[in-house]
């Protein structure tokens, strides 16, 4: 490993180590940044709430355009627009904090996260000065809704195969948009579109701002879904619609990278949007464990329910320390761009397209923690999980769709491997020199170094410098071995995904409680550094599985033989009592009534 950096790049944290004091840590918003926060629970509180049934059902059209507006109005929907151009201008992780808030909003988190993130940041990020003073104002204050129109029946996950046509008029003063798209969000009360089409045979989308008024745009009814359901959901159409040649978003053919830039904001905010959700379902287990009485005593005295309630706590702190962490990198990265002398917008999107790696890891993370928490939320409250009187019901069925917007936890997991690959490729991440001594490693003789227990997290971060050598030594021959078939062999990449994923997150709350630890003293971070020690010890088993996968996928022989020996070395966790630690975790979450960290 190279020596401790600030200014570390996207996917560099495989091969190089972090400080504890170059990580952001929640625990360091400001007053401000809590105020907001604050704001944004109390408009959860008072407008979402109370509404809940109200806005699932529907049955009233204009609840949730109302809501929206009262948003608009309390400034949350131009948090990360300029004041220039009617919002708030604040900084990226704050955009994050008001995202991790908002996903306690239900079905309203959907409808806020598609007008803030991939409805207005477009125009945001690719508009001509022209089109911003035109449109952010009315984004930024709730006056307009927007959406993105992007899928289409046969392009999904495919997003460039979009057949949607966009023609030259005769005049050349228009273009006449012809296609149907579909799971449109927001479509049903949005005033402004952000339509994806081709133009005459191009190889790849342009984007195209809409108004609604323009003409030409017809909807089908609200889609009937699994949950969600008070976020409107319909196909839409585009029949000969007409729009100024002025509107083309960016430059011709720039559609697909302006696709591919949004949905990196997209994913990593919703890292962060999952996070207000999977505390309210933990605190509310918490709360229905303490007053549901079984054999005459309530039934988080049971280590069963003690040790659910405890790995809810530990997933949900991992993921938030993650989250957190990306979204300072990408902050501080959009900072250093822009004192080189890039463009504000161009420096964000370099910025974010350097930690797109983090930024899916966010995505995939979350959601998965999100529906882990949601379902053992359903078993701690057994039969009543199963009822819609219950609110685990309704959590059960609005958290499964994390796991598929803002592309697939699978598509995701093959991209952010990819994009690694392709990096050492260029040169861009020193990844294939590292590897190369990890093999060398192997065929040496074992080094067997001390490690001074007595120094909090120093087992632990020697763990973290074994499980790095597990990917680099796997990727590493995967790599060599398969070149650029790698790509087609999915299962593998998958495998790849796993193991970096499960490294960024279990450094990520190492380096966060370290920090924390030398802000409040280690005897005031006891839980948090039980679960840290925890989610490591767990990690190492995951990573184990996922690399052992891939090496019998690829290797046969001597060769498979050592890359097993080698994973077997790197792979030797120290032994912890995490039955007793996660008891003390839940004691202390039963204690304070809520989700306490």
């Amino acid at each position: 490993m190279t020596t401790i950096s600030k200014s570390i790049q996207g996917g560099e944290f495989l091969i190089r180590e972090t400080a504890a004091q170059d990580v952001f840590i929640p625990e360091q918003f400001t007053e401000e940044q809590k105020m907001m926060a604050q704001a944004c629970q109390d408009f959860i509180d008072t407008e979402i709430n109370p509404n809940i049934e109200a806005i699932d059902s529907m049955k009233n059209p204009d609840l949730v355009p109302s809501i929206f507006k009262k948003a608009g109005d309390l400034g949350l929907l131009g948090v990360s627009v300029p004041e220039e151009y009617g919002g708030l201008g604040m900084s990226f992780n704050t955009s994050m904090l008001i995202a991790d808030i908002i996903g306690a909003a239900g079905s309203f988190s959907t409808t806020y996260g598609a007008h803030t993130g991939i409805g207005t940041l477009p125009i945001l990020y690719y508009g001509s000065e022209e089109q911003k003073q035109k449109y952010l104002p009315k984004l930024a204050t709730g006056e307009w809704a927007a959406c993105y129109c992007l899928t289409e029946p046969d392009a999904g996950s495919d997003a460039n195969s979009g057949k949607t046509k966009a023609t030259l008029s005769a005049d050349g003063k228009t273009y006449l948009i012809n296609g149907q798209k579909m799971w449109i969000s927001n479509a049903g009360f949005a005033d402004l579109f952000i339509v994806f089409a081709k133009i005459e045979d191009d190889k790849n989308l342009t984007a195209f701002i809409v108004e609604k008024t323009f003409g030409g745009i017809t909807m089908n009814e609200e889609e009937k879904k699994m949950g969600i359901k008070g976020s409107s959901t319909r196909q839409v159409f585009f029949n000969d619609c007409p729009v100024p040649v002025e509107n083309m978003l960016s430059e011709r053919q720039n559609g697909f990278k302006i696709a591919v830039n949004i949905l990196n904001i997209g994913r990593v905010k919703l890292g962060a949007g999952v996070l207000g959700g999977v505390r309210a379902v933990t605190s509310q287990c918490i709360k229905y464990s303490t007053e549901r009485k079984q054999f005459g005593v309530s039934i988080n005295t049971f280590g069963a329910i003690k040790s659910k309630l405890a790995e809810m706590a530990i997933r949900s702190y991992v993921s938030e320390s993650l989250s957190y962490r990306a979204g300072q990198d990408i902050e501080d990265r959009m900072a250093a761009l822009a004192s080189e002398g890039l463009p504000d917008a161009e420096a964000k999107l370099k910025a974010l397209e350097q930690f797109a790696i983090e930024c899916a890891i966010s995505k995939i993370h979350g959601s998965e923690v999100l529906d882990y928490v949601v379902d053992q939320g359903v078993q701690i409250y057994g039969g009543m999980g199963y009822s819609a009187d219950a609110p685990m019901e309704r959590a059960y069925r609005d958290a499964r769709i994390s796991r598929i917007y803002e592309g697939t936890n699978e598509i995701n997991r093959m991209l952010m491997v990819g994009m690694l690959l392709k990096r050492a490729m260029k040169g861009e991440i020193n990844l294939f020199e590292p590897a190369m001594a990890v093999a060398a490693e192997l065929t040496s003789v074992p080094s067997f170094e001390t490690v001074d227990a007595s120094e909090l997290f120093a087992v632990e971060k020697d763990m973290l410098k074994k499980l790095k050598k597990v990917f680099l030594m796997v990727g590493g021959k995967a790599a060599m071995a398969l070149q650029d078939r790698i790509e087609d062999e999915q299962e593998i990449m998958m495998h790849l995904a796993d193991v970096m994923i499960e490294i960024y997150a279990a450094e990520s709350a190492i380096l966060r409680t370290e920090k924390l630890v030398g802000i409040k003293g280690e005897s005031a971070c006891e839980h948090q550094i039980a679960m840290s020690k925890v989610y490591l010890f767990e990690a190492v088993d995951k990573i184990e599985a996922a690399a052992k996968e891939a090496i019998v996928s690829f290797t046969k022989g001597d060769e498979q033989k050592v890359l097993l020996m080698g994973l077997k070395r790197f792979t030797k966790p120290d032994f912890i009592n995490t039955k007793e630690l996660r008891r003390t975790i839940a004691d202390y979450m039963i204690e304070q009534g809520k989700y306490p960290f």
